[in-house]
């Protein structure tokens, strides 16, 4: 699990921490795939965000719900709170019904997790979007700094999340839908926490200690949850 040592936030004008910069990539978009183990239709959606992981420009996470268990077989990553949070996308939109696989781009516009093209597009066009928000961190392993400025405007109330996952995992289904067959999941979320909320009109910095080896990324997000202000992955 990941291990919150130390974690501030530090307005404007107050003090700073001093720390040597760490090589960061450029814009990253944001995909999320809801997905399960016991549900056919997920593993052509879960080789489409294997191709996605590959990319420098896209963070591809995999969150595993729970609502598909009870057809037999007990999907070994899933979380309620997966399950939750892709409700509460759903009601943003105004949806009454969620599914797997469904892809949620950059926090906005949930789509069916086969539709390659569409996602692809859209991953563009958020892209192509001038940032509302500049982020950095620095630091170096054990020891970062993660630096929030609205862009322009102020951009309103965020939620600094912080998201730890397994770059691969091979599992073998024993029943269910799947069943007999092996799923190689990629970019699977285990942890999913909240560091704290950002006003979006005034510098802040949030010091964090991120103590595992585990790859993480940090995710800017308008509270709701809504559209991804930003994202970053942790050096």
């Amino acid at each position: 699990m990941l291990r919150l040592l130390r974690l501030a936030l530090i307005v404007a004008g107050g003090p700073a921490f001093v720390l040597p910069a760490t090589a960061q990539h450029g814009p990253q978009v944001v995909v999320e795939l809801f997905t399960a183990q016991g549900c056919v239709a997920c593993p052509p959606a879960e080789a489409f965000l294997a191709d996605l992981a590959e990319r420098p420009d896209v963070i591809a996470l995999a969150l595993h719900v729970d609502y598909w268990d009870y057809i037999g077989w007990r999907d070994t990553f899933a979380q309620a709170r997966f399950s939750e949070r892709q409700k509460a996308y759903a009601r943003g939109v105004g949806a009454r019904t969620i599914y797997t696989p469904q892809m949620v781009v950059q926090g906005s516009e949930p789509m069916p997790g086969t539709r390659a093209e569409d996602v692809t597009a859209r991953i563009a066009a958020a892209a192509a979007e001038a940032p509302r928000v500049l982020a950095d961190v620095v630091g170096t392993d054990g020891q970062m700094l993660l630096i929030l400025n609205p862009a322009a405007d102020p951009v309103g109330r965020a939620v600094v999340q912080i998201v730890e996952y397994l770059p691969h995992a091979d599992v073998v289904v024993e029943a269910g839908e799947n069943a007999g067959q092996t799923l190689a999941n990629r970019n699977v979320v285990t942890s999913w926490e909240t560091l704290g909320e950002w006003d979006g009109a005034t510098r802040a910095e949030f010091a964090l200690d991120h103590m595992d080896d585990s790859p993480a990324v940090v995710i800017v997000q308008l509270a709701g949850p809504g559209p991804i202000l930003a994202a970053l992955r942790l050096p």
